[in-house]
């Protein structure tokens, strides 16, 4: 695997995933309680707003199937489509990456997880401009087994493989693991309190921060 040299800049259709919201990070519960729905949208919304503002992000493609969030995301300026075919999360990245395709064609296409509330505009632009350097690329979250941001470069097939031992399962089958400095942000991503108070100590977005104040 041999890393491409340094062309004209890359911009992006990002594809963010965000599940139906009642369903959404049940592990949290025990913190979050009766707004762990709530908590879910802010931070899917703090990480689109986020990533609507890094100049490497031509668009966010946000896959999703619950009314509330398909409202939020598209007022922030994401191009909101169903899960389709509603067969989990691989299946509804590579539908958003198919619109894309189409849409777009020549675009490097990423997925972004939706529980990044620390994210910075600018930390995302590292991650993508060092991807755009390799077929496929991910960076993985901050425990080393999951994974945050999946890329992959114009011409190149579009294959996340989110779930358990992501990490693990991108890098075996090819792809450039990203581990660069300067990317707390992009690598936190949110499943447990602890992971939220993680977040919370880099500094969460306007939303999210409006949600966890109450119940801290």
């Amino acid at each position: 695997m041999t890393a491409q040299p340094a062309g004209p800049p890359l911009t992006w259709s990002l594809v963010v995933p965000v599940k139906v919201l009642a369903r959404a990070k049940s592990r949290l519960a025990v913190l979050a309680g009766p707004h762990r729905p709530e908590l879910a949208l802010a931070m899917a919304a703090d990480t689109v707003a986020a990533a609507l503002a890094c100049p490497e992000v031509a668009r966010v493609i946000a896959v999703t199937d619950d009314p509330q969030a398909a409202r939020e995301l598209a007022g922030l300026g994401a191009l909101v489509t169903s899960d389709e075919p509603g067969e989990g999360l691989n299946p509804a990245l590579r539908h958003g990456a198919g619109i894309a395709a189409s849409r777009w064609p020549g675009s490097p296409i990423a997925a972004l997880a939706a529980d990044l509330p620390a994210l910075r505009p600018a930390e995302l632009g590292v991650g993508l401009r060092a991807a755009g350097r390799w077929e496929h690329a991910f960076v993985p979250d901050a425990s080393g087994y999951g994974t945050t941001l999946y890329a992959a470069r114009p011409g190149a097939p579009f294959l996340p493989r989110f779930g358990p031992r992501s990490a693990q399962q991108h890098r075996a089958a090819g792809a450039a693991e990203l581990i660069l400095p300067g990317l707390a942000g992009l690598r936190q991503d949110v499943d447990r309190p602890t992971d939220l108070r993680a977040a919370s100590a880099l500094g969460v977005g306007p939303r999210t921060a409006a949600v966890a104040a109450r119940f801290a």
